[in-house]
């Protein structure tokens, strides 16, 4: 179905190693807002999406998510490959690296690793929907603290351009809740349905 490019959607070129900040990024790999979450939130809600082009955009999106997820790991494993163990104990990677060496893990940057019940998939369009444009204002919420903490242009500028694409992924879940919310008729839950009543 899908087409590998073997490039990343924008590029990554991190020439300092900086374990503290990789511990904070991790966080859009595995966290509870990240890139994983999105991808499989929007490639699971698509098989039960009523509206067609409202899955393709689900679709569409859900792809994207993982593109931005290699991203995230290239920013990540650009700022941890060639640590040395003085380095790693002394930022604080040691707890990490002790399980996962500088292997890619997904995990929030409190440790708590990836959990598919921070995502939900409801199979109603309108719930689905209202959740992703929140999983989106999360993102970008995740992103802007992010570069609060991060100075080095080399990763703020990814960092920037990933925060673009949650503004954007937002407004495209807005116009697909319009398109689903114009369908909604007499036979539909939101309106009246006597089955519920």
């Amino acid at each position: 179905m899908w087409n590998y490019e073997k490039r990343l959607q924008y590029p990554v070129n991190i020439s300092q190693c900086n374990p503290k900040i990789a511990q904070v990024i991790i966080s859009q790999f595995g966290g509870p807002d990240g890139e994983l979450s999105a991808s499989m939130r929007y490639l699971s809600q698509r098989y039960t999406m009523s509206n067609r082009n409202v899955a393709g955009v689900l679709t569409d999106i859900g792809t994207e998510e993982l593109a931005h997820m290699e991203m995230i790991c290239a920013i990540i494993y650009q700022l941890t490959k060639d640590l040395s163990p003085e380095e790693i104990k002394a930022s604080g990677f040691d707890k990490y690296y002790v399980d996962h060496t500088l292997a890619l893990w997904p995990q929030a940057a409190g440790g708590i690793p990836f959990n598919a019940c921070e995502f939900q998939s409801k199979g109603d369009p309108i719930t689905d929907l209202f959740e992703d444009m929140a999983a989106e204002q999360k993102a970008r919420s995740t992103y802007e603290n992010i570069l609060r903490l991060v100075k080095d242009q080399e990763v703020a500028d990814p960092i920037r351009y990933l925060r673009e694409r949650e503004i954007v992924h937002f407004q495209r879940f807005g116009e697909s809740l319009r398109l689903i919310q114009d369908s909604l008729d007499s036979q539909n839950f939101y309106a009246f349905n006597p089955e519920f009543d």
